[in-house]
């Protein structure tokens, strides 16, 4: 077999599943290992950490190749989209689902390490996974979908580590669906005049001239949860530090979304991923000054 054939369809594979494109998972990952190091009270142990890591990778791929095929006849026709492999027939639509499946399958042989609460929650994390390219049909707002589908791993990290689903895992779900809304919003506006011809329902279409303000308003409101959050756990100083720099990143995308350019939208959403790593540096700190301290 020719070497330059398997080439391209490596590359085309690699471009199926995103990985020439990793905001996807840095904006699924720092949520997840939100969870993890709050469940675990800043020591989590780190067999349970490489877990949610690499399966937050297997888990995004795969969703990448089922959203490809769910909109198999609609990405050609959009600007963004009409290069990715499938549409531009590099890949069929029976290789993207095959491709999905087996993602998905190397995920939970990963998940069947954990207990049986997380077991049974993987269940419903792939459900809702799968089920979420199909919501922009007939849902209006299937950014807030998205966020439910991008934080399952918090309440699968809670029974992972806690065997248990408190109250703080479902606030910490509600922060990242206000997270989730916002910057996939931001997405959603690059692509609002080709979603518009093609009958789609994203939140930049619903919410019309609103949506600059809803964007700020569900950064707002993630802010405001994890700050209530952090001060019902006691949690030290350098989280609100953390939530502080966060809400810098997050003002400044008014700047970049308000005159809703597709550049300055796009450039928002890639630029979203550091709010989620800001939260997680407040939260990671203060594990880090104490192993510093222990070694001098």
């Amino acid at each position: 077999m020719d070497l330059a054939f398997i080439a391209r369809r490596l590359d085309a594979y690699e471009r199926l599943v995103r990985l020439d494109k990793p905001i996807g998972t840095l904006l699924l990952l720092w949520p997840t290992l939100w969870a993890v190091w709050l469940a675990a009270r800043g020591r989590p142990p780190w067999d349970i950490v490489l877990i949610f890591v690499v399966g937050t990778v297997l888990m995004r791929s795969a969703g990448c190749a089922i959203n490809d095929y769910a909109d198999r006849d609609f990405d050609a026709h959009v600007e963004r989209t009409r290069r990715r492999p499938l549409a531009a027939g590099e890949i069929s639509p029976a290789e993207a689902l095959g491709v999905g499946f087996a993602l998905a399958a190397a995920a939970f042989v990963l998940v069947l390490h954990l207990d049986a609460l997380a077991i049974g929650l993987s269940f419903v994390a792939l459900a809702i996974a799968w089920s979420y390219p199909f919501t922009k049909r007939f849902f209006a707002l299937p950014q807030a979908y998205l966020g439910i589908a991008f934080g399952f791993g918090i309440p699968m990290a809670y029974a992972a580590i806690q065997g248990r689903l408190p109250w703080e895992c479902w606030v910490l779900l509600a922060a990242n669906v206000c997270y989730a809304f916002a910057y996939d919003t931001e997405y959603a506006m690059v692509d609002r005049n080709d979603d518009l011809r093609l009958g789609m329902r994203t939140s930049a279409i619903t919410l019309g001239r609103w949506d600059v303000s809803a964007v700020m308003a569900s950064y707002a409101a993630m802010l405001a949860i994890l700050a209530g959050l952090g001060i019902a756990l006691g949690l030290r100083w350098p989280y609100f530090a953390g939530l502080a720099v966060a809400a810098g990143l997050a003002a400044r995308h008014w700047w970049l979304i308000r005159e809703r350019t597709r550049e300055g939208c796009f450039r928002a959403f890639m630029q979203a991923n550091w709010i989620g790593a800001a939260v997680f540096a407040g939260i990671l700190f203060p594990v880090l000054l104490h192993w510093i301290r222990g070694r001098t």
